[in-house]
């Protein structure tokens, strides 16, 4: 017969061997035994909640840590945890707790699931929780809904459509706010307000929410009778009949033109701006055999290009290269993210494709698929003299001999990231460098920058500079390369962010691994 005793001693063991990782998670985690003991408890959960480590039994936890129901005044009943059914043998997935105590004593709101830990014979021997700090998201969706009160008791634009999106009725705001008097749209469809901006599988998005009986939400640019584009917040939602039949559409729309505009000048270009500053600068650290630089110019105030140098696991020396869809404030965020990410990958992971694999299934969680991230990632042994790398659908990257010669070149490996998870972005073969040798990074904001005549500065453009200027240092290439593309637009506005990285590899190899960062 199985021995309890032995089972609890085998959960112990194994968390235990477990202890490192469970310290590096970014989410709390807390594991206890049958009796409901807890055998781990990570400082993350202790930051969370306020209070750390206590040996007290599970009918005291609601007690000990505050725990209450989302209506943030009713104790949560203790046996109902997440955590004590999880004991019992259940599965909890995405429960909302509000944890209010002494050490935090404004509150804070959790997400968190439990699953039971079993031993080969299927046995509960204890319980682990993982929870993530919600609070700032829970404030911002009660935000939202505070916003969406007051715009159903303004005068927005209000459009009644038949089943097939037919319009059958608009109320004054939407004649004052399009331009189209009412007779004009009867009859019509909403595409008459169709401005060009948003692609089809947009819209078929949000006919596959509409047609399978969902309200749909979002912001949308439209066009006016007089040709000029507004911002508008809409909801659309469905009307059926008895039967649950869709039988018409009703739209609300609020003109959130200049809202967003006073947002981004004000706000968000600022906030992004101070951010975005810290990242973009030299390293700090010196690299024993190496001449490295990097600069970004951003489109707009803030960009979505990345550059980087890390301290990989092994002491080997990573630098990275990205690149998030589009460019300003919401392409910062996700750059930023991803630096955040990568960093912390690659302090535990020295294969660059499993770092860039992981990142990928974190950004993946995250983003809703409008939004994905290409990257290279080079990782430079400088006893071995070496270089391996791993590229999620970036440009690729170019290793130049001293006489200017391609000898490599660094091309995609595995599909952007944050569009597929699980997906795996595999490592490059091993390739041997030899000193004098220079490895140069970019991004399509240098190859697809565009003159006058619309002709593409191209990667024969930058090959020919690259070499014209190899002997220069690495900062005096990066800069030549800059110049080179705003002198080829010439008058032209740029239109993407323009990012490289050099590398010039010294005449002996290092003897020492690279420096932390």
């Amino acid at each position: 017969m199985f021995d309890l005793r032995q089972g609890e001693a085998a959960l112990r063991k194994e968390v235990e061997s477990l202890r490192s990782i469970l310290f590096s998670l970014s989410e709390g985690v807390i594991v206890a035994d049958r009796q409901g003991k807890f055998l781990f408890f990570n400082p993350v959960a202790e930051r969370i909640l306020g209070v750390g480590f206590r040996d007290v039994t599970p009918d005291k936890w609601t007690e000990v840590y505050g725990c209450f129901l989302p209506d943030r005044v009713t104790p949560y009943p203790a046996n109902q945890l997440p955590l004590a059914r999880a004991i019992r043998g259940e599965e909890v997935i995405d429960e909302v707790i509000f944890i209010r105590n002494p050490e935090v004593p404004t509150g804070v709101w959790i997400l968190a699931s439990a699953k039971p830990v079993r031993n080969a014979q299927g046995i509960a021997e204890g319980g682990v929780i993982v929870f993530r700090d919600i609070t700032a998201r829970k404030h911002a969706c009660e935000r939202s809904e505070r916003l969406s009160e007051a715009v159903e008791q303004t005068a927005d634009s209000v459009i009644i459509t038949d089943k097939n999106g037919v319009i059958e009725y608009v109320n004054p705001a939407f004649e004052e706010t399009t331009g189209y008097q009412a007779e004009e749209a009867m009859g019509q469809t909403p595409q008459l307000l169709k401005s060009g901006k948003h692609t089809t599988a947009f819209y078929e998005g949000m006919w596959k929410t509409l047609l399978g009986g969902n309200a749909y939400h979002g912001t949308i640019i439209n066009r006016k009778k007089d040709g000029k584009l507004y911002w508008a917040e809409q909801t659309i939602t469905p009307m059926k009949d008895d039967n649950g039949k869709i039988t018409h559409f009703v739209s609300v729309l609020k003109d959130v033109t200049e809202q967003r505009k006073k947002q981004e000048q004000e706000l968000h270009l600022s906030l992004a701006r101070e951010v975005q500053q810290r990242f973009y600068r030299q390293p700090s650290a010196p690299f024993p055999g190496f001449d490295i630089a990097g600069a970004a110019s951003p489109a707009d105030q803030t960009g979505g290009d990345y550059f980087d140098f890390l301290s990989m696991s092994d002491g080997c020396l990573g630098i990275a290269v990205g690149d998030v869809t589009g460019h300003g404030f919401g392409s910062a965020l996700v750059m930023a993210e991803t630096r955040a990410y990568l960093r912390s990958v690659a302090k535990t992971e020295s294969d660059v494709g499993r770092v860039l694999t992981l990142v990928n299934n974190a950004l993946a969680a995250d983003l809703d698929g409008a939004r994905f991230v290409t990257l290279l990632l080079a990782r430079i042994d400088p006893r071995k003299q070496s270089l391996t790398y791993a590229s999620a659908g970036h440009v690729p990257g170019y290793l130049f001999d001293r006489s200017g010669k391609v000898n490599s070149i660094l091309e995609s490996t595995g599909c952007p990231l944050g569009l597929f998870p699980g997906s795996a972005i595999p490592t490059s073969e091993t390739i041997s460098l030899a000193p004098g040798e220079m490895l140069v990074m970019l991004t399509d904001g240098i190859t697809e920058a565009k003159a006058s005549d619309e002709t593409e500065f191209g990667n024969d453009r930058v090959l020919d500079l690259i070499k014209t200027h190899r002997d220069r240092s690495a900062s005096q290439i990066v800069e030549s390369i800059y110049n080179g593309v705003k002198a080829h637009a010439g008058n032209e506005p740029q239109h993407d962010d323009i990012t490289s990285v050099v590398c010039k590899m010294g005449s002996t190899p290092a003897a020492d691994p690279i420096p932390h960062l």
